[in-house]
């Protein structure tokens, strides 16, 4: 997820010299120079994945700000590998576990009649996963998704990742239907998962009036959105607990690296609130080793004590915060989660060039209905779905799925 606080950047004096020439249009092209010496043609704003469309060039202030958003990056490079250094040296640093939780029995005479309660086991797991997300801002559930259902959804993943890059190299307009917060960094993006059955496919044979049938045999989507929000969901009594039956689907995307990817600066993913605004899964569909780059979480620091040292501008007292911080490394088996308060400091790491691998993590969200307005981060989610769809409309879909609707979401594309 991409950082919303950054270093201040250092910029080369060949950038400086051409800041003047910057357009002030946001949304105006830009292009980048990859190794081959052909310019691709990129998004400005939050929708920057490299898509290999060769294009002159024609424009000195689209080459101006190429290079000063280059610099800037490679400042936050500098920064990111300045913070590597250290969390290393952090003797608090270890991997992220799933805790040892005991469900406490309920009290004789306390359920109907003065007989035994029949709190449900499930809801008082959920009920002690939030307990420990709500101290520590993070919480790694194992085993919710089962590891021939992460295979499908993988696969899946990359076959719309494929499909994605055809259309976007077709037309680069439509990069922002398919990609998130996380497109020009190298190696890394987030991938906007349709709901429909067919996913991309079904959206291309729509646009184009296609009447073949384009349905695949199986869902492997909505099957993994069963297993995890359905009426026995791993997750649902987690979410109930957090955000009710009210809380808005937020983000539905899939993360993916592959070697080479950066390291992120650490950030949380919003501006600080008082109350926790977003909650946030990362599923691995594969095992995730710690070449893969896997996720780092600053336990505790989703607080406004520590948020207030992280916005202070004062570099030293921030370096000294990360030194002094737990710091839990999310290193994952397939089918295993980490939940997180989107306020929480953290940072992907870098993917391994040599001994890393394609990481993807299946990536959704759902937002706390008593926090109003606009939470100054908008979420990876196709368009046609923001604000929309509720955790009960998840539910009431996944009903529908289980009873024979093939395609539970199609009214809604």
């Amino acid at each position: 997820m991409a950082p919303i606080c950054s270093p201040a950047c250092t910029f080369t004096a060949s950038c400086l010299a051409i800041i003047s020439l910057l357009s002030l249009n946001d949304h105006a092209e830009s292009f980048s120079t990859p190794t081959n010496g052909c310019l691709q043609k990129t998004l400005p704003s939050r929708h920057h994945r490299h898509l290999g469309i060769c294009t002159p060039l024609f424009s000195t202030s689209s080459a101006a700000r190429d290079l000063l958003y280059q610099d800037q990056q490679n400042a936050l490079l500098r920064r990111a590998l300045h913070e590597q250094d250290l969390l290393s040296r952090n003797e608090q640093t270890s991997e992220l576990v799933s805790p040892r939780l005991k469900i406490r029995p309920p009290k004789a005479g306390t359920g109907f009649g003065g007989g035994a309660s029949t709190v449900d086991p499930a809801a008082g797991m959920a009920a002690a996963r939030v307990k420990v997300l709500c101290d520590e801002g993070v919480v790694r559930i194992d085993n919710v998704l089962t590891a021939s259902t992460a295979d499908d959804l993988r696969e899946y993943v990359l076959d719309q990742q494929r499909i994605a890059l055809e259309e976007t190299e077709r037309d680069v307009s439509t990069s922002r239907t398919f990609y998130g917060v996380e497109n020009r960094r190298k190696h890394r993006c987030d991938l906007q998962l349709s709901l429909l059955r067919g996913g991309f496919s079904a959206l291309r044979a729509e646009s184009s009036d296609d009447d073949d049938d384009v349905g695949a045999s199986t869902f492997a989507l909505a099957d993994a959105l069963q297993e995890l929000l359905g009426e026995d969901g791993t997750l649902r009594h987690v979410y109930e607990n957090l955000v009710t039956t009210g809380g808005e689907l937020y983000e539905l995307a899939a993360v993916i690296t592959d070697p080479g990817s950066n390291r992120q600066t650490v950030h949380p993913d919003l501006p600080y609130q008082a109350k926790a605004p977003l909650y946030v899964i990362f599923l691995a569909l594969q095992d995730v080793t710690e070449d893969m780059g896997p996720t780092s979480f600053l336990l505790r620091t989703h607080t406004s004590k520590a948020n207030a040292i992280f916005t202070s501008g004062d570099m030293d007292k921030k370096d000294d915060q990360l030194l002094k911080s737990k710091c839990r490394l999310s290193t994952l088996k397939k089918g295993d989660c980490v939940l997180f308060d989107a306020r929480i400091l953290h940072c992907g790491n870098a993917n391994d060039e040599t001994n890393g691998g394609t990481r993807v993590l299946f990536n959704f969200s759902f937002r706390n209905p008593k926090v109003a307005g606009s939470l100054g981060y908008k979420g990876s989610i196709r368009p046609e779905y923001e604000g929309l769809l509720s955790l009960k409309d998840m539910g009431d879909a996944m009903a529908a799925y289980a009873l024979g609707d093939e395609n539970p979401f199609g009214k809604r594309k």
